[in-house]
């Protein structure tokens, strides 16, 4: 496969947790107008002053072909997607913005030449049968949420659509995603982000799984920085394509608010598992991500003491200016 340099971005998902902050690292990459970003809603404010902004519903073929004609898009970024615990109160629309807004880009990806096609995918796609210490690369992938199964599927269809057609299509398990930028947004990890907002503000916080929880988690800057060289590594060098495990750190629930509590005294953590718990007993404990370093050279930069540190100090800026 020819290799080809991205050159204009179309990112969906833009006003998600993880797209709001890779659309401006993007176009720190590709410049203030080499990044369209969109999303099914528009957000105003800050977002959408940033640069080029339009809403777009990815479940509409046309729309997207419409959107990457119009700005001469030559790569996707495909964000937009329903996450675990709320894709399980609504699993039908869970599996209709999930599935075929992939496949919509895709296909339009396909039908024009995209150099890239760039979709997370995440340690949701894996089940009870997985080994839950160490997650190997190749494993048993038998999710029991409908955000899990569509994992699984974009997953295959991306490695499919490399296969058949040609189409360069790149993606990672991403692992429980912590940001001090935006507020959890309904997935089943987002407990370790909840408890930084409630601590920094000087709240109690009651957790929604139990304490000794463990799971694979990942601050936000190692999160961009893993996608983005994901996207730019050389072709050649890839054995895998749209499945890639990455790790950064793995913790309890306990060992969090123990973190939190060394610097903030006084805090307190109650434990009061709900529906989530079942989701994250499922999940991994940490996984193996040998194949992402060494095929495109993945490291971490941020561990347990070093994100809390830099969480607790933003937060507690964000909240001094008056900000959500």
């Amino acid at each position: 496969m020819a290799e080809r340099k991205i050159t204009k971005v179309l990112l969906t998902g833009a006003a998600g947790q993880i797209g709001s902050e890779l659309v401006v690292a993007l176009r720190g990459r590709y410049g203030r107008d080499g990044v369209v970003a969109t999303d099914v809603r528009d957000p105003g404010g800050a977002l959408a002053a940033a640069g080029p902004y339009e809403t777009l519903d990815v479940t509409d073929r046309a729309a997207v072909a419409a959107a990457v004609d119009r700005h001469k898009a030559d790569a996707v970024f495909h964000l937009a997607a329903l996450l675990s615990a709320t894709g399980e109160k609504n699993p039908a629309l869970c599996w209709h913005v999930n599935m075929d807004g992939l496949y919509n880009v895709l296909e339009v990806a396909r039908e024009r030449g995209l150099a890239r096609v760039v979709y997370p995918s995440s340690i949701a796609a894996f089940g009870p049968e997985t080994p839950r210490d160490h997650t190997p690369q190749e494993t048993v992938l038998k999710p029991r949420t409908m955000y899990g199964i569509t994992k699984v599927a974009g997953e295959l269809l991306g490695d499919y659509y490399v296969a058949k057609f040609g189409l360069d299509v790149r993606g990672l398990r991403y692992p429980g995603i912590i940001s001090a930028e935006t507020p959890p947004g309904g997935g089943t990890t987002d407990y370790a982000v909840d408890i930084f907002y409630h601590a920094a503000r000087g709240r109690d916080y009651t957790c929604f799984v139990r304490e000794d929880t463990a799971l694979p988690m990942m601050y936000m800057p190692d999160a961009i920085k893993a996608v983005m060289d994901l996207a730019e590594a050389p072709f050649a060098g890839l054995a895998h394509h749209a499945d890639f495990n990455v790790g950064a750190m793995s913790f309890t629930a306990g060992e969090l608010a123990a973190a939190i509590q060394k610097r903030v005294p006084g805090f307190k953590v109650r434990y009061a598992p709900d529906f989530r718990q079942q989701i994250a007993d499922s999940w991994p404990r940490s996984v193996d991500d040998a194949a992402a370093r060494a095929e495109w050279g993945w490291k971490p930069s941020y561990d347990l003491d070093a994100m809390t540190d830099d969480m607790l100090a933003k937060l507690t800026k964000k909240f001094k200016e008056g900000k959500p």
